[in-house]
């Protein structure tokens, strides 16, 4: 049976034939509704569908509530919840019921929780090829596993893709990766990304769509896409793609949606801007070492480590297939004592399926604890490690602390190096042990097609009652705080701000506004989310912070190193520090997805053009940055929405009576929300009311 569709219209039926021959461009230029497809240039392109899940969600729909608007503009938009699924007080509860209230008042289909997790039921139920989807989640790239334009995108601009059906970005160039041979019985999809990751780092692909070709793909399942797609968003990449081939038919018709397919693929003479080649006869089990994605080795080279925990599961690895290898590996075994192993599946579809055919009952008799169908343990909310712990994880991110046990070691590795592991006690290499515990992974069988019991989690308000006077009311919990609003630049004002942090390299939004079972259910409650800001780093920052923004110099200025604000979308990075009284960030380079939350909620991000400049700036400088509208709108010659080459900026210390020169990449669109206080302020005259 087919899943619940909203009763709308859809567009970009098919993706049209022209001179830019990847398959990135090829979707780009099909939904480019201003600006051309250049690599560099600030373009507008049509968003088909959005999803939203609940850490951010609620931010996301506050502000869409602030433009005033009826109906979405794009074809399909989604809200799940499965982050904040713990309800130890009232505050996640609330969150989910203003979600659902505000999906029911405009068209969007409600995900309830324990359905699953955002990524893999939107692989299930609602990704289609050739789509665009923009997502309110760093992860969001999943979809491209099945041949979709999917990015990750702050909660604003997702909102905005709902009212307006449209979102800027800049044209990323494009890497393509060839991929030669096929995977070996303990080699996995995850060893892929792994091994991109060594290669290119967590910055080697901003800038960037990773597009995928090549013999090894065909090799490859869509779910085994989809893990690569999805830790694409460690590279920095913009998002990630592979074609849609008979492997997508066939996964697509397992889902009963074969009437989704559709074949796409680059030309036969594509043209990457840089190639990568990759052979998958010689790829080894891998692992990412503490604490970063790109810290690869070989798990051979590990040695014997001792384990205490194994978490198998999160959007990366928790789809029927990975789960399927985990039960085969653990049938007729146990875990070792001293280790504590827990599984998520990532819909209550595939738990269905595995209750079905009889796995679940392997893998809880392995003494494996099976959790709700949820991001639980991958975002530190629960399941954290006891003290000094060396946790293994099929997960996407193994930042310091994000586990919610600071002094862990926590190791990025495959489902079938999890399980094996979890037997053996101590990470193990499954090439080299697992004969020798007779351990054989052969074929698995294909998941069925699911029937109408498995989609009860989803609710679709019919198209009658959408933003009538039948709805209740939105439903506003007393946790759930107005969001901050940046206050707009007069013609003439300068922006001045007093140092108020110094930071170093790869600065994650987790290290900004950090996320365990803590400070989640206030994610809808800036004020309170603030007095974290940044406690990893300085817990004195907040107070310090509160004192520069009240007193006469108005706001603080943050400078940071290379790769500010890589790692989850979360926009509360940018929306607490803006609560702080934050003015500017001058940082050597940004995040994409950060740098647009900072524009889109009007903090100045500018870039040193010299090193030896930000090194000579001290805590409590007083910087300046005078006249803002002179500085940043005569160096954009060029219409809204355009890109310029970097441009020149002075900014001037006070305190030791110097100046610097900065760079920036804005274009005239992103200068003017700047200087309007943020992207609500710019936007809200231009989007009319409802009647």
């Amino acid at each position: 049976m087919a899943i619940p569709q909203p009763s709308r219209g859809s567009v970009g039926e098919t993706v049209k034939e022209t001179y830019l021959s990847t398959l990135a461009y090829k979707i780009l230029q099909d939904h480019l509704l201003a600006g051309e497809l250049v690599a560099g240039n600030r373009v507008k392109i049509r968003i088909d569908q959005t999803l939203t899940q609940d850490s951010t969600g609620t931010m996301v729909y506050l502000q869409l509530e602030a433009m005033d608007i009826g109906q979405v503009a794009t074809e399909l938009s989604v809200a799940y919840i499965d982050h904040n699924t713990l309800q130890t007080g009232f505050e996640n509860a609330d969150d989910h019921a203003f979600i659902q209230s505000v999906a029911a008042r405009h068209g969007i289909i409600f995900s309830k929780a324990g359905g699953g997790i955002c990524h893999q039921l939107h692989l299930e139920n609602y990704g289609k090829p050739g789509r665009s989807l923009l997502g309110s989640d760093s992860h969001t790239p999943t979809g491209g596993g099945l041949g979709m334009l999917a990015i990750g995108a702050g909660g604003l601009d997702v909102a905005i893709a709902m009212a307006q059906g449209e979102y800027w970005l800049t044209v990323p160039q494009v890497l393509g990766v060839r991929l030669t041979g096929s995977l070996r019985p303990w080699v996995s999809a995850k060893d892929i990304i792994l091994e991109l990751l060594r290669r290119k780092s967590v910055s080697g692909g901003v800038g960037y769509i990773v597009e995928y070709f090549g013999p090894g793909v065909s090799t490859l399942s869509v779910t085994e896409r989809a893990t690569i797609t999805n830790m694409g968003a460690e590279l920095g990449a913009t998002t990630s793609i592979f074609p849609s081939d008979q492997n997508t038919l066939d996964y697509l018709t397992s889902q009963d949606r074969g009437e989704d397919w559709l074949p796409l693929s680059a030309d036969r003479n594509a043209v990457y801007d840089a190639v990568v080649e990759i052979d998958l006869d010689n790829l080894v089990p891998l692992a990412a070492a503490p604490h970063s994605p790109d810290n690869v080795v070989a798990v051979s080279a590990l040695g014997s480590i001792k384990v205490d925990q194994v978490a198998i599961g999160s959007c990366t690895n928790s789809s029927y297939s990975d789960l399927m290898k985990v039960a085969t590996i653990l049938k007729g075994r146990q875990i070792h004592p001293q280790v504590s192993l827990v599984i998520a599946p990532g819909s209550a579809a595939i738990l269905a399926e595995l209750a079905a055919n009889g796995a679940l009952r392997d893998i809880i008799a392995a003494g494996a604890r099976v959790i709700e169908c949820a991001c639980g343990t991958c975002i530190g909310m629960g399941q954290s490690p006891s003290s000094g712990a060396v946790s293994l994880r099929s997960f996407n991110r193994n930042f310091k602390g994000r586990s919610g046990t600071d002094d862990a070691d926590v190791y990025l590795v495959s489902p079938e190096t999890a399980a094996i592991s979890a037997i053996t006690g101590y990470l193990t290499d499954g090439l080299a042990t697992a004969a020798d515990l007779g351990i054989r992974l052969g074929d698995l069988p294909d998941p069925v097609t699911r029937g109408a019991d498995t989609y009860a989690a989803f609710v679709v308000m019919p198209p009658e009652l959408i933003f009538s006077d039948q709805l209740p009311p939105l439903s506003m919990g007393p946790n759930i705080k107005p969001f901050p609003r940046g206050q707009a630049v007069p013609v003439g004002d300068s922006i001045t701000g007093r140092v108020v942090l110094m930071t170093g390299d790869n600065i994650t939004t987790d290290d900004i506004m950090p996320s365990d079972s803590r400070l989640l259910p206030y994610r809808s409650n800036i004020p309170h989310l603030s007095e974290f800001c940044y406690e990893k780093i300085d817990p004195s920052f907040p107070a310090r912070a509160k004192a520069v923004r009240d007193s006469p110099i108005g706001g603080g200025v943050i400078i940071g190193g290379e790769n500010y604000g890589q790692g989850s979308s979360r926009e509360h990075a940018a929306l607490a520090p803006l609560y702080l009284g934050i003015r500017m960030v001058l940082a050597t380079s940004f995040a994409r997805i950060h740098r647009a939350n900072l524009i889109n909620n009007g903090i100045l991000p500018l870039m040193f053009a010299e090193k030896a400049d930000k090194d000579s700036i001290m805590l409590d400088d007083d910087l300046v940055f005078e006249d803002a509208h002179a500085q940043l709108l005569a160096i954009n010659p060029h219409t809204p929405g355009s890109r310029q080459a970097d441009a020149s900026l002075l900014v001037k210390n006070l305190t030791k009576h110097n100046e610097y020169r900065l760079i920036h990449d804005l274009s005239e669109e992103e200068c003017q929300v700047i200087l309007a206080g943020g992207r609500i302020n710019a936007i809200k005259s231009t989007v009319p009311p409802v009647a």
